[in-house]
């Protein structure tokens, strides 16, 4: 039989380094980016991100494309308005806000993580904090990535902006648009999302919050004959007429036709608000409920 021995080593305290609630945010934004990137992971979680990646810069590789081989013809009617090339990769914002969003928060109630993030420096409204950055920096690279390339691809061809301070006001209004559209489709994301604890639920839940209720009010405005005015509550549309106004312009859909009446911006911008604040408020009634906040 071993001995047993008993060392009293008593109370000590800790002589580490005390980095604060500051640094455990930045800790899980950057282990949650890796993650949803794929970084230090399987090959197989690799394989959806580089997808979506490819289907986000296609179209602006393929206006680069255009603009290196017949520059003069990109200054008429093939090249787009820049509030447009958000519209372009608007499949694999779907499919990030859909499929890869969602599992930055549902993983970790489905593993029991979050309480153990509960219990270091971490609260709730900082841990949620952490992981709508991680959703958000990641995002961008899907919506303001192609956008920012295709200026750059302009500016290098001589195809625009003309002058320093007009460059300097359309990147502006790209970063605020792509803002904007990546904190919409982030706070709806993880809003639906944090309504259940199954990747696949959370997904369907994403789904029903964006494209179920687009249709609704579509097929009320264009089948019924409901007001145009209906359209700021479209997920899916909302978000993109406001780079549109951001950028002193609108899209047909939003102009009725008949009367030539456009949907006023202020209702535009208030649509945007509405979603976003939904989206916000859903996640931290939710995590309230489930007894984190």
């Amino acid at each position: 039989m071993t001995a047993a021995e008993i060392f009293d080593r008593g109370y000590r305290t800790f002589d580490g380094e005390r980095a604060g609630v500051g640094k455990a945010v930045r800790s899980v934004a950057w282990h949650t980016i890796r993650s949803i990137l794929g970084l230090g992971r399987k090959g197989r979680h690799k394989v959806f991100p580089i997808i979506v990646g490819v289907v986000a810069f296609l179209p602006s590789i393929g206006f680069l494309a255009l603009s290196v081989l017949i520059g003069d013809l990109m200054e008429g009617e093939l090249q787009p308005e820049y509030w447009e090339l958000f519209g372009l990769p608007i499949v694999a914002v779907m499919l990030f806000a859909t499929l890869v969003a969602p599992e930055a928060i549902v993983r970790d109630r489905r593993d029991g993580m979050l309480r153990l993030y509960l219990s270091t420096p971490l609260t709730a409204p900082t841990y949620l904090a952490a992981k709508f950055a991680a959703v958000m920096t990641s995002m961008a690279i899907v919506v303001a990535g192609p956008a920012l390339l295709y200026l750059a691809a302009n500016t290098i061809q001589g195809l625009g902006p003309d002058g320093f301070t007009n460059w300097l006001e359309v990147a502006a209004k790209l970063l605020l648009s792509s803002g904007i559209i990546v904190v919409f489709f982030a706070a709806v994301s993880l809003g639906a999302a944090s309504v259940t604890d199954r990747r696949a639920f959370a997904s369907v839940a994403v789904l029903a919050a964006l494209f179920g209720v687009s249709i609704v009010v579509n097929i009320s405005v264009e089948s019924i004959g409901a007001s145009r005015t209906l359209l700021v509550l479209d997920p899916l549309s909302v978000p993109l007429e406001t780079a549109a106004r951001i950028f002193g312009d609108n899209s047909d859909g939003f102009t009725d036709f008949d009367t030539g009446k456009v949907v006023p911006t202020g209702l535009v911008y208030g649509g945007t608000a509405l979603w976003i604040a939904a989206g916000f408020g859903v996640l931290a009634d939710r995590y309230r409920r489930i007894g984190a906040v």
